[in-house]
């Protein structure tokens, strides 16, 4: 099995700005529609993001990235495989809206895509950075 990444990395997570906006007022996220039947908070890794967007997250509008940094979620994080083996970081709990370090508007490109922000180290485009849930 492969080995947890660098905790001190940051992990991003991808969401509707109405559920960002919620979350802000309650002073807690406790995630989406699909967090929640899973169990836990999917984030991705910056080589994990852009493969993330493109298979759960195609098309949609109102988004908003989480950036967020592992060390501060504690041991409710853990890094767990998932489509091909590939480690994803989950939140096991509610995500506290003072651990998120950075928010940013997640806007669609003409073809469908994601427009991801300056300062996010994404993987190539040809790099499918694994294909496990956000």
């Amino acid at each position: 099995m492969p080995s947890a990444p660098d905790r001190a990395q940051s992990i991003y997570h991808m969401c509707r700005r109405a559920e960002w906006r919620a979350a802000a007022a309650e002073g807690v996220y406790r995630g989406s529609s699909q967090d929640v039947a899973d169990g836990f908070i999917h984030f991705s890794t910056a080589d994990q993001l852009r493969a993330s967007a493109a298979k759960h997250r195609a098309g949609q509008r109102d988004l908003v990235l989480l950036t967020v940094d592992a060390r501060a979620l504690g041991q409710a994080l853990k890094w767990e495989p998932a489509r091909g083996g590939d480690l994803f970081p989950h939140l096991h709990g509610p995500l506290p809206v003072a651990t998120v370090m950075r928010i940013d508007e997640l806007p669609l490109a003409p073809d469908g895509g994601h427009l991801f922000p300056p300062g996010v180290p994404l993987a190539p485009p040809d790099d499918r950075g694994g294909g496990g849930r956000r």
